[in-house]
């Protein structure tokens, strides 16, 4: 598994990449289960029905999405019955790669912070492109093998 991580991240990565176009749109203010409900016409009592819940079940569904409260199935039921499709996922701010790279160079430094440390006391201490060297080949390695420590610190 550890093997394919950077090809996974990278298709996870290109495939949320199609999603960045979402970020800008704005949420409804009654939500989007109402907004298309009127949109479409239908009635609090007709979007119950579909869902064979009662009127004022409905009505708290609506109340939940805008409050952040409805789960996942209600909102996929309910847009079932709205004839919609419902979209789930995570747009990550920066790409999964770039993530992994970051954490790894936290990582790395801390390390390489603690040896050059210990290697000063030495009097055995890197130069500036040798301490770079370093820890760039310290953050390929973090990267590549994704130790289960990665995300501690």
């Amino acid at each position: 598994m550890k093997r394919n991580s950077k090809l996974v991240r990278a298709q996870l990565d290109q495939t949320l990449t199609m999603l960045r176009p979402l970020l800008g749109t704005p949420i409804p203010l009654k939500g989007w289960i109402r907004a298309i409900r009127n949109a479409i016409g239908m009635s609090g009592r007709q979007l119950a029905n579909r869902l064979c819940v009662t009127k004022q079940s409905a009505s708290l569904i609506e109340s939940r999405e805008i409050a952040g409260t409805a789960t996942i199935k209600t909102l996929r039921n309910t847009a079932e019955a709205l004839d919609c499709i419902f979209i789930y996922g995570f747009i990550p701010r920066i790409s999964l790669e770039e993530m992994v790279r970051d954490q790894a160079k936290k990582v790395a430094s801390a390390r390489l912070a603690r040896a050059s440390h210990t290697m000063n006391l030495e009097n055995q201490s890197l130069n500036k492109i040798e301490n770079q060297a370093v820890l760039e080949d310290m953050i390929n390695e973090l990267t590549d093998e994704l130790p289960k420590y990665l995300w501690d610190e």
